[in-house]
C-alpha cells in the first residue's frame, strides 16, 4: 500500500525539534514522493528585503515592493536560490507551477521584474533555499512525532504575520502548541 504524500501541506515543527534550522518552523511541502520530499519554510525572516534582492539581480525598482512582498530563509539547501510564492494571478510566468488552494510557485526572473515595476502579485513570500528529505525520512520523522502536518491555506502561507503563522498553524488543527510539553515519552 503506498503511503499518503504530504504535498500542498504545512508541516508543523514540534516544540522538542532540536534541528535549529526548524525550530518552530512551518514548511510548505511543495513535493513528496517515494524518492523523498522537498519544502519551503514559511517563517524565518531574513535581514535581506525584496529591494535588495532586486538590486543584487540588477532590476531596476520603478514602483518599490509593498510589506506584502516578504523574504524568509525557505531552508538550508541551495541558499542562493529563490523560490516565490504566490497567489494565481491571470499573467502566465516563465517557470511557474501551480500548487494548492490557489498557490503557485514560481522561480524566472520575469515574476521579480513584474513587481518591480508594480505589475507583479499583490504579496508573495520570496524564499532563499529549501529544506529537503531523502527517501523515507519525512516519513521516520513524523513517526518520532517531529512534525504535525495540516492542509495549508494561502493565509497562512501569506497573510498571517511570521511570529504568529506557527501557532496559527497548528491552531487550525484545534491544537495550542505552546502547551506541549517539549519532551515526549514513548511508555
Amino acid at each position: 500500500m503506498e503511503s499518503a504524500t504530504l504535498k500542498h501541506q504545512l508541516l508543523i515543527a514540534m516544540p522538542q525539534m532540536d534541528d535549529p534550522n526548524f525550530e518552530h518552523a512551518v514548511t510548505y511541502v511543495v513535493e513528496h514522493g517515494k524518492e523523498g520530499a522537498m519544502g519551503l519554510t514559511l517563517n524565518r525572516p531574513v535581514s535581506l528585503s525584496l529591494n535588495d534582492i532586486l538590486a543584487d539581480m540588477d532590476i531596476e525598482v520603478e514602483v518599490p515592493p509593498s510589506d506584502h512582498h516578504q523574504v524568509v530563509a525557505g531552508g538550508p539547501i541551495q541558499q542562493d536560490s529563490g523560490f516565490v510564492l504566490h497567489r494565481s494571478t491571470a499573467r502566465h510566468w516563465d517557470s511557474s507551477i501551480q500548487l494548492a488552494d490557489g498557490l503557485c510557485l514560481t522561480t524566472s526572473r520575469d515574476i521579480m521584474e513584474a513587481i518591480a515595476l508594480g505589475e507583479g502579485p499583490e504579496a508573495t513570500l520570496v524564499c532563499l533555499g529549501y529544506a529537503g528529505w531523502d527517501e523515507g525520512q519525512l516519513e521516520r520523522e513524523l513517526a518520532d512525532n517531529v512534525w504535525l502536518s495540516v492542509a495549508s491555506t494561502p493565509e497562512l502561507v501569506l497573510d498571517t504575520p511570521f511570529d504568529q503563522r506557527w501557532q496559527a498553524a497548528a491552531a487550525s488543527l484545534g491544537v495550542d502548541i505552546s502547551l506541549i510539553a517539549t519532551q515526549v515519552g514513548h511508555g
